[in-house]
């Protein structure tokens, strides 16, 4: 991990930086700092560039203890891992490094760049601020001011440094470079990076800073568009779209979708599970903005006709928004209503234009209709878009829609004020999910087709409306018994399209492709998908026991890679060579009238014979939508046989290319998430999914034997991902994380990888601690006796007010910190917790928890619990 501290330097071999150093560099400060001078010392770098490094390398040490990266137990190589896991995943997503202490100069600074006006107005106010205000004093002056776009903006607002820009480093064509300091020499607190790993990344920081988990949820919100969808990138004044410039081919919309679902809905489980009350507040909260892109979706009739080209971009608004942001700061990138006033929605509407989005491109049976060029996680297979149906994006819509079901009913409130423009739309919607939801669940072409064209209509309709118009201004109550019955019928059609995807031998399907016909919608399957299981894992509809057979069945199947002990992205295949591809069976070529009479013609704008006898399309033709128009270019003596044929010919060139089957780089490549490649992210991600099960079976079931088969799973996914893998085996030294292995090859691109996220959280949680009704929870189940350390050790970490202090453990002990207090874990003779307070008193709990007060004061980061030891009961293991 340290090399990344330099990555922009160039560094020659190190082979005198041994395995055993890296194995222990978690265990003080002082040999990871000595590890970064050894580099830099043997590095061909400026040498007055170095002094300042090596400062830096001390920060950064300080930066990731706060995000809880040391851990000490018997497995050294595990907790080597997990500090670099910590430390890849505040590169990603920044660190807060005074606590919740917020900077009067900065705060000040970003209200300027947010908001001109609004700045001047509130300057003598926000002057006479303390130079350094907690959290706390912020909401004091938030309520003080009563203004509703200054609470917006001072609610978003995260301290956060030591962000990277976008991209991996070893990626030469993506920019890199973390900002730390301001020219004066000053901590600079910035943050940017593309939408989904800045808000994934979040989610493993906000474990450490959950009192941040409010501002970054209204970042994400704040940043969504009314039609359901997000920006590129995400900075810390702002957010930034894809500028479309005609003579640039990388010049491309960027315009997701699955990411307003499953990133959102793992910030706001988080807050509902440390702060219930504030996540409870949040529907009472109605300072809520729309992004203002100009992209606009178009309507229904033309997304049907091409799928491929759904989204235009509107240079004209480009203009006028560029303009608005240069005149009052990047509030001008909000949407506006007709009177000329940033328009303020209730949190439930944000919620509502979520699910509303993906619904208006459900398609029963298939899944989310993929029509918005760049919708899914795995971009790997952007190529499905148009053709490509979303199961993993509905298995994570189902798990939202529980999750608001659940947060609704705990709610006192009976209705809430919605834009009367959502308003009317939602009834609109609602109106479409009762009629199918009680109906027989048989859906035949005609009837899929009939609910599409419904959803996406009516969906189109509003768009246009706000496209046109914008909103008026006008709010109408919503009833929570509508949304809550709204809900209902919407997951009695989602949870029949889950059951009607799990293959025959357990899995479940992933990405479809769908065909529409005139007055039909037709749909085919994929190869099995290591995301499909991951998605279908992770939705909640899932039972414990159904999840083992899934888990046996992956094992068993064409995903699983022998030589790494783990599972690749899809299946190995092999891929018709050139020559191969374009082949015209002669019996098919011989059943059509036209093609006959084109080669006897001699004709050969559509279909070629060669010397062998063998058929082929013309190679100018590069896709269905050339061939078609150069079907209808042909003369008018054709155009009978055409029109009767013309069923036959399209399917006919779709047999022989399979066009709609090309996902993208997943289905030509042979490295990144290409074939054969085991994308590591992705198995993380299997890891945590089966973790949630293997948690959900201890709770709620009985069963000694499915409990044990759920941990044999997960254990085996851990040794896949090999962290005591040899590095000959692995490729690399594997207390790094590492991108993706390629079919044949080591570990590639190190560090930067999604995967961290997962790591960090998992990590925490085999370690027994979750949290849940605002507690935190000590639930030992996966810890061995092999996890406690066999010596005495002294342990160097930084408590919250950055003071260096020793900690202690025996034989028999393990160590690690929840948001930077101290937690020691030791074997004993019964399970008890005992708190020792700032004062030097102990308390006991009665419980293996710790009291919502306690919890509160670890989570402020107070420094009212020094510490806390947890005995574990050695015979209950």
């Amino acid at each position: 991990g340290a090399y990344f501290v330099a990555s922009s330097i160039r560094l020659p071999e190190q082979q005198h930086i041994t395995w055993q150093c890296i194995a222990n560099v978690h265990q003080s400060q002082i040999q990871t700092i000595e590890l970064i001078d050894s580099i830099i010392n043997n590095a061909d770098i400026e040498k007055d560039i170095e002094q300042d490094i090596k400062k830096g390398s001390a920060q950064l040490v300080e930066k990731i203890l706060s995000v809880d990266g040391i851990h000490v137990t018997g497995d050294p190589l595990t907790d080597s891992r997990h500090y670099s896991n910590a430390l890849f995943n505040a590169m990603r997503g920044g660190v807060f490094v005074h606590n919740y202490a917020i900077d009067k100069k900065d705060f000040h600074l970003y209200v300027e760049h947010c908001n001109k006006p609004l700045s001047n107005t509130l300057s003598p106010m926000l002057i006479h601020m303390n130079n350094t205000i907690s959290i706390d004093e912020l909401f004091t002056l938030i309520h003080s001011i009563q203004n509703q776009s200054f609470t917006r903006i001072a609610l978003e607002y995260l301290p956060l440094t030591f962000s990277r820009r976008h991209g991996d480093p070893s990626r030469p064509w993506n920019r890199f470079s973390i900002n730390t300091k301001n020219q004066d020499g000053s901590l600079k607190y910035d943050y940017q990076g593309n939408w989904r790993d800045i808000f994934q990344n979040w989610e493993a920081l906000a474990h450490s800073y959950p009192l941040y988990l409010e501002g970054m949820i209204r970042k994400f919100l704040n940043a969504s568009t009314f039609d359901g969808y997000n920006p590129y990138r995400v900075l810390k004044n702002g957010f930034e779209w894809e500028i479309i410039e005609d003579h640039n081919p990388w010049s491309y919309i960027g315009y997701w979708g699955d990411h307003q679902i499953i990133y959102l809905l793992k910030l706001l489980e988080l807050l509902r599970d440390t702060q219930p009350e504030t996540l409870q507040s949040l529907l009472d909260m109605d300072g809520f903005a729309y992004a203002h892109i100009p992209y606009k979706l178009k309507s229904y009739e033309y997304i049907v006709e091409n799928p491929k080209s759904t989204i235009e971009f509107d240079h004209d608004e480009h203009s006028d928004i560029s303009k608005e942001i240069s005149r009052i700061g990047s509030d001008g990138a909000l949407l506006k209503n007709v009177n000329g006033d940033i328009h303020h929605v209730h949190f439930i509407e944000k919620i509502l234009s979520t699910v509303l989005a993906r619904l208006a491109n459900y398609v029963p049976d298939g899944g989310i209709w993929m029509n918005t060029q760049r919708p899914e996680w795995n971009d790997a297979n952007n190529a499905l878009v148009g053709n490509g149906m979303s199961m993993v994006t509905l298995y994570y819509l189902n798990r939202f829609i529980v999750f608001i079901q659940d947060i609704l009913r705990k709610s006192n409130a009976t209705s809430c004020l919605i834009s009367t423009e959502l308003h009317g739309y939602f009834s609109s919607m609602s109106e479409i999910f009762i009629v199918y939801s009680a109906t027989d669940s048989t859906v035949d072409e005609q009837r899929r087709r009939t609910i599409m064209d419904a959803l996406g209509r009516n969906a189109s309709a509003y768009r246009e409306l706000i496209y046109s118009n914008s909103f008026s201004g006008n709010k109408k109550a919503l009833a929570m018994d509508e949304i809550m019955q709204f809900l209902r019928n919407v997951l009695i059609l989602l949870q029949d399209t889950i059951k009607k995807n799990k293959r025959e031998d357990g899995l479940y399907h992933a990405y479809n492709l769908l065909t529409l016909h005139p007055d039909s919608a037709t749909i085919t399957y994929l190869p099995e998908m290591l995301e499909g299981q991951v998605a279908a894992l992770s939705s909640g509809a899932i039972p414990p026991e159904e999840a083992v057979i899934l888990l046996d069945q992956l094992r068993k199947g064409k995903l699983y890679r022998e030589d790494q002990n783990t599972f690749m992205l899809y299946p190995i295949k092999t891929l018709p060579k050139f020559l191969e591809k374009n082949s015209i069976p002669k019996e098919k070529v011989e059943t059509s009238s036209l093609f006959m009479r084109l080669l006897a013609n001699d004709n050969h704008g559509i279909i070629q014979k060669d010397k062998h006898g063998e058929y082929h399309f013309a190679g100018g033709l590069t896709n269905s939508r050339e061939y078609q128009n150069a079907l209808s270019a042909l003369d008018t003596s054709y155009q009978e046989d055409i029109h009767s044929e013309l069923e036959y010919l399209i399917e006919l060139y779709e047999s022989v290319f399979h066009h709609k089957e090309f996902t993208g780089r997943s289905g030509t490549f042979f490295a990144y998430e290409g074939i054969g490649s085991i994308y590591w992210h992705m198995v993380s991600k299997l890891r945590y999914a089966v973790q949630e099960i293997y948690t959900k079976a201890i709770n709620d079931y009985k069963d000694v034997h499915l409990v044990n088969s759920l941990r044999m799973h997960y254990k085996k996914i851990c040794d896949g991902i090999g962290v005591h893998k040899s590095p000959k085996h692995y490729g690399a030294f594997p207390t790094d994380p590492y991108s993706h292995t390629p079919l044949g090859k080591g570990a590639q691109q190190p560090g930067m990888t999604g995967q961290v996220k997962e790591d960090v959280i998992c990590r925490m949680r085999e370690l027994g601690v979750y949290y849940s009704d605002g507690k935190i929870h000590f639930v030992p189940s996966m810890i061995s006796a092999n996890d406690f350390v066999n010596s005495d050790q002294d342990i160097m970490c930084t408590d919250i007010h950055g003071v260096q202090k020793i900690v202690q453990i025996s034989s028999g002990s393990l160590f690690f910190t929840i948001c930077q207090t101290p937690i020691v874990y030791s074997l004993g003779d019964k399970n008890e917790v005992k708190i020792l307070i700032n004062d030097d008193s102990i308390e006991v709990s009665e419980h293996m928890s710790l009291s919502v007060s306690h919890c509160q004061c670890i989570f402020s980061r107070n420094g009212y619990i020094k510490q806390v030891y947890v005995t574990i009961d050695a015979f209950g293991m």
